[in-house]
C-alpha cells in the first residue's frame, strides 16, 4: 500500500473511531439518566413503576429516551437502563444516600452508616395549620390543571405556608404528603445554607483562595474564591446544555465517576470574579470544597447533623456520586413540607425555634444580586428574579413582591421565599417543557389571593 493509500486508511479509522465515540455518547446518557432517575423515585420516592412514572420517563422532549430498557431489582434495589440491551448503566439506592449512578463497578462508601431515613409524618413537629382563603385553593386547585394537553405541566404538589403556617396543601393521584420528592436544582441553595454554616463557625471564609488540591498558587484557577463559586463567577468553561448530550454538565451528571474533579478540570475562559455563567458543576464543585473542610469521617452525616436536623427536615436526602462526593447541582430529596422547611430557615432570617442556625448576614448576601448576573437575577445559589422561560418579563412578574426569592430546579420545581408577605410557597412535578409552568403567573395569583 503507498503512502497516500495508507494516509486514506488512518483516516477512515479515525473517522470510524470518531463516529463511534459519538455513538456511543448518546446511550451512555441516555440510560445513565433513566437509570438513575428511575432509582430516585422507586427507592427515594416509593412511587410505583407505573403508567405515570413511565410516561414521565419518555415523554414529550423525552421521547428519545424510548429505546431505553430497564432491569429492576428489588432486592438489590437497584435500576439497570439499556439501549436495546447494549452499553447498560446501572444506579444504586442505600439508606441514607439515596440513589447513586455507577461510572463503573465500584462505589465508595467513606465514615460510618448514615441512619435511615424516618419518615417524617412520626420523626417531626407536624407543621401548625392555618385558614386559606377559598380564592387561595381556587389557585392551588388550577396549578393541577393541563390548559395545553400538548404542554404538560404535571403538577404534583403544591404548598403555601403562611405566617409559618400550612395555609393550602395538595398533592397529584399517587403522590403523598410523606413522599420525599427530587429537587434538582433546588439541592443548590441547600449548599448554600451548608457552606453558610461553615462560613458562620469559621472553617470557610468568602475570600478564600486555593480551594482544591488540583488549584494550586502556580494555577490561574487558585485565584478563584469561594465568593466566587457561590455567585456562579469562577470563569471556568462549563456548557449547561441539556439538549446536548456532549455537553459539560451531562458528561459530568452521566458519566463521570468524580463529577467535582470532572468540572475542576475545566479551563479558565474568563478572569476569576469577570463573569457571570450558570454552572452546575461551580455547585459540585463547592461540595468538594465543604467535603475537605468537613472531613471524609464526618461527611455523609454533616448535612443531617448541621442542618437537617436542627429545622426537622427528616426526609432530606442528599445523593452522592460513586466518589462520595454530595451531587448538590442536581441530586437531593424531600417531601414537599420539608422543602418548605428550608424556605421558613430563610424566609426567618436564619433562625428556627430560636436557634440561630445562619447568621442573619448570610441571608442578605445569598440574596443580594450578583453584579455579573444579567439583570442581577441571581444572587448567590438562590435566585432573586424569575427567568423569561418561568414567566420572569411577564406583567404577572412585576406584581412579584420585590424582596421574593426562589430555589429554582429542573422540571418545575421550585421554592419561593416572600418575606414581605410571609409567604413560603413549594411547587413540585414534572413540567418536561419548561415554558409550560409559568411561575410568575401562579406565584402572583398566590399572593393576591392569599
Amino acid at each position: 500500500m503507498g503512502v497516500a493509500g495508507g494516509g486514506w486508511a488512518i483516516g477512515a479509522v479515525v473517522l470510524l473511531a470518531c463516529v463511534l465515540y459519538v455513538l456511543r455518547v448518546y446511550p451512555l446518557v441516555g440510560a445513565g439518566y433513566r437509570a438513575k432517575v428511575l432509582c430516585s423515585a422507586l427507592f427515594g420516592s416509593g412511587r410505583d413503576l407505573d403508567t405515570h412514572l413511565r410516561t414521565q420517563i419518555s415523554a414529550d422532549a423525552y421521547l428519545i429516551l424510548r429505546p431505553f430498557r430497564v432491569h429492576v431489582d428489588r432486592t438489590a434495589r437497584s435500576v439497570s437502563a439499556s439501549f436495546f440491551g447494549l452499553l447498560s448503566r446501572t444506579a444504586v439506592y442505600r439508606d441514607g444516600l439515596g440513589a447513586t449512578l455507577l461510572a463503573g463497578p465500584h462505589l465508595v462508601t467513606l465514615g460510618p452508616p448514615v441512619p435511615q431515613r424516618t419518615p417524617v409524618v412520626s420523626s417531626a413537629p407536624a407543621w401548625p395549620r392555618g385558614h386559606g382563603s377559598g380564592a387561595l385553593q381556587d389557585v392551588v386547585d388550577a396549578a393541577f390543571l393541563e390548559p395545553q394537553p400538548q404542554r404538560l405541566r404535571r403538577t404534583y404538589a403544591v404548598l403555601v405556608v403562611r405566617d409559618g403556617e400550612i395555609v393550602a396543601e395538595r398533592y397529584a393521584c399517587g403522590i403523598r404528603p410523606e413522599m420525599p420528592m427530587p429537587g434538582w436544582s433546588m439541592a443548590k441553595s441547600v449548599l448554600n445554607a451548608l457552606v453558610g454554616i461553615l462560613v458562620a463557625e469559621g472553617r470557610l471564609r468568602l475570600d478564600q483562595r486555593e480551594l482544591l488540591r488540583e488549584w494550586p498558587a502556580s494555577d490561574p484557577r487558585g485565584a478563584i474564591t469561594l465568593e466566587d463559586l457561590l455567585r456562579m463567577r469562577s470563569g471556568l468553561r462549563f456548557r449547561e446544555q441539556y439538549g446536548n448530550p456532549w455537553s459539560d454538565v451531562l458528561r459530568m451528571l452521566y458519566r463521570s465517576h468524580d463529577m467535582a474533579a470532572c468540572a475542576a478540570a475545566m479551563p479558565l475562559i474568563a478572569a476569576p470574579g469577570t463573569a457571570w455563567q450558570y454552572s452546575s458543576g461551580t455547585t459540585n464543585i463547592l461540595s468538594k470544597v465543604v467535603r475537605g473542610v468537613v472531613g471524609d469521617a464526618e461527611y455523609h452525616g454533616w448535612p443531617r447533623r448541621a442542618l437537617f436536623g436542627r429545622i426537622g427536615m427528616s426526609s432530606a436526602t442528599p445523593e452522592p456520586d460513586p466518589s462520595g462526593t454530595f451531587v448538590f447541582s442536581s441530586y437531593m430529596l424531600a417531601t414537599a413540607r420539608d422543602w418548605a422547611r428550608f424556605g421558613q430557615l430563610f424566609l426567618d432570617r436564619g433562625r428556627w425555634k430560636g436557634d440561630q442556625i445562619l447568621p442573619e448576614e448570610w441571608i442578605d448576601f445569598s440574596t443580594t444580586p450578583t453584579v455579573q448576573c444579567p439583570e442581577g437575577r441571581h444572587g448567590a445559589h438562590w435566585w432573586v428574579k424569575l427567568n423569561p422561560e418561568i414567566g420572569g418579563d411577564s406583567p404577572a412578574a412585576r406584581r412579584i413582591a420585590a424582596d421574593a426569592f426562589f430555589a429554582i430546579g429542573h422540571e418545575g420545581q421550585t421554592l419561593s421565599v416572600i418575606p414581605s408577605k410571609r409567604l413560603v410557597v413549594v411547587r413540585l412535578g414534572a413540567a418536561i417543557y419548561i415554558d409550560a409552568w409559568n411561575h410568575a403567573q401562579f406565584i402572583a395569583d398566590v399572593q393576591d389571593a392569599v
